[in-house]
């Protein structure tokens, strides 16, 4: 696989990061999962849009235009002949001197990658079975509104629901409410209406997470942002997940009791994927 480095396309053998690099020692940076679909990048200005948005609250140049950095991204797919792949983009403050202080910490490091993407079918989804993880997030934390490099609470939970059987952790805040899973935005249907956490509760804003919003505005159907507790969830219509690289994914249980499938899901999905096919 050829990967993109600080402005260079190398063999993944030979792209190497330093080890004195801020986000290998402090996770001091930000990343990036664009689904690509038949060798085009799906929602690319809103990526990079939450990207400057990250950069510009950690204080960290991003030393590419976003035309460079689109041209780097097509021409990553065309060398590694990909064409459905999730793009991960990586940017660190770099390497500067021992300490959390940044002051120093001026050449910043940027990596794109490729990693071939799952087959998704709305007809037959991938389906999710649930746990409430055992870690918090903080409420309305700052830092959750940004994909940043620290993530250990999301891999910890993850590592717990696998080691339960699961698929995926959700994450109740320090307000004892759900905002979000591990990997994914969180979405029920409740008397007809499509609910999700709203950012308060310290979850990351999915840009997959946005685009189902505006689609369910497309399709005439009722949103709402609300906070949520697990009864909602056990006796909603349907439950789903949202990420960039598997779209939208129902959830089937919830710490092994079942939850229900609703056609709505199955409609937003198809909707999904016709906006993709355009």
């Amino acid at each position: 696989m050829i990967v993109f480095l600080n402005g260079q396309f190398v063999p993944e053998a030979e792209a190497k990061v330093s080890v004195f690099d801020r986000s290998f020692l402090y996770g001091d940076g930000l990343f990036e999962a664009v689904r690509i679909y038949t060798g085009k990048s799906f929602r690319w200005p809103q990526h990079l849009e939450r990207l400057h948005a990250g950069a510009k609250f950690l204080g960290i140049r991003i030393p590419f235009t976003d035309a460079e950095l689109t041209t780097a991204a097509a021409e990553l797919v065309a060398r590694n002949g990909l064409a459905e792949a999730t793009l991960r983009l990586n940017l660190s403050r770099g390497v500067g001197p021992r300490g959390y202080s940044p002051k120093g910490a001026d050449s910043p490091t940027l990596v794109m990658t490729l990693h071939p993407a799952p087959a998704v079918s709305p007809e037959n989804p991938t389906r999710w079975k649930l746990i409430t993880s055992s870690f918090r997030i903080p409420a309305g934390d700052r830092l959750a509104t940004f994909k940043t490099a620290n993530k250990l609470a999301q891999v910890l939970s993850r590592a717990e629901a696998e080691e339960r059987g699961a698929d995926e952790a959700l994450l109740l805040n320090t307000d004892g409410r759900f905002a979000e899973a591990a990997s994914s935005n969180l979405f029920w249907i409740e008397n007809g209406v499509l609910c999700t956490t709203p950012l308060a509760e310290g979850l990351l804003a999915g840009v997959t997470r946005a685009f189902v919003l505006e689609l369910a505005g497309q399709l005439g159907l009722p949103t709402a942002e609300r906070s949520c507790r697990l009864w909602q969830l056990q006796r909603a219509e349907g439950v789903f997940l949202t990420t960039s690289t598997l779209e939208i994914v129902p959830a089937i249980a919830l710490d092994g009791s079942p939850l229900r499938e609703s056609r709505l899901t199955r409609e937003l999905h198809l909707a999904y994927r016709r906006q993709v096919a355009s």
